[in-house]
Order: structure tokens, then sequence, then C-alpha cells
């Protein structure tokens, strides 16, 4: 937390450092829960109404505490149409998670995309920077497998 006040008071009087200063203080803490607002409101002497605002409104920020891994299940037209549905159904009975949520373990944060730009091999799904196409989800569980098992590379 004092490490996130001095990089806030940095930037104190300087307009439109908000988002700058919330990206590097969710890369701090990991996400950005009420407490580490107001600390970001205070150091940069703004509202804090206006901190959470801005929170909410960009889906790249977290209140929550966010996974090592994130699971994007594409629910683009295409991908819909091909089965994008029973992935995240699958996911969820897998992960014990709706999307949006986190694992207990702390494992895998899951949400749904518009479009990860795979339309042609749909269903796709990403994790991480990862893209898999034409997923199965009686598969689900072998390519989760790769992301439990230490050191084995998920590629």
């Amino acid at each position: 937390m004092e490490q996130i006040a001095n990089l806030a008071k940095s930037y104190c009087g300087k307009k439109d450092a908000l988002i700058q200063v919330l990206h590097m203080s969710q890369t701090i803490y990991g996400y950005l829960p009420m407490e580490v607002q107001q600390i970001v409101a205070d150091a940069l002497d703004i509202p804090v109404s206006e901190v959470s605002g801005v929170v909410s409104f960009y889906s790249f920020f977290s209140t929550q505490p966010r996974g090592e891994h994130t699971i994007r299940v594409c629910l683009g037209t295409a991908c819909y149409v091909r089965g994008g549905k029973k992935i995240v159904e699958r996911l969820q009975e897998l992960l014990g998670v709706n999307v949006g949520d986190t694992t207990a373990d702390r494992k895998f944060t899951f949400e749904v995309a518009r479009c990860i730009g795979a339309c042609g091999l749909a269903p796709a799904m990403s994790i991480d920077d990862v893209v898999y196409k034409q997923v199965d989800p009686d598969k689900l569980e072998q390519i989760l497998a790769r992301y439990y098992q230490e050191g084995v590379s998920a590629s």
C-alpha cells in the first residue's frame, strides 16, 4: 500500500494520470479493492468516486483478486453458434465458478469475450496469450491440467 501511495503521489497534479496510476497500482497489488482506490484518490487529490467510476467503467481493471491465468471463452457469433455456450457451461462445472469469478485456489479467472479473432476455427477460447481453436468440451480437462502441472509449458 505504501508503494502505491508513493507512486500515486508522484503523479499528483497531473490531470490525465489516473488510468496510468491505476494500471501500475493493479500491477503492484494484483487488483483494485476500495482500499487501493482510496489511496490513489487521496494521493492524486481527487474524489474516490472519480477513481471508482474509472475502475468500474474499464473492463481491464478488477476489484476482485485475479487468477494466475485468465481464461476467456469467445461468445462471438461464430463461436456461439458452434458451441461456445457449451464450453462456458463445462468450464463452470470444472472450475466451480461463474463467469467473472476467480477459482478459490486463484489459479484461473474465468471470463467471456465478444471475439478473439479465431472465427474460422470456432469455438475458441484463450488462456492468457494461448488461443485454443475448435475446442471440444470433453477436452477441457486436459487443457486445464497443463496449467496445474508445475514447470510445464501451457502451449
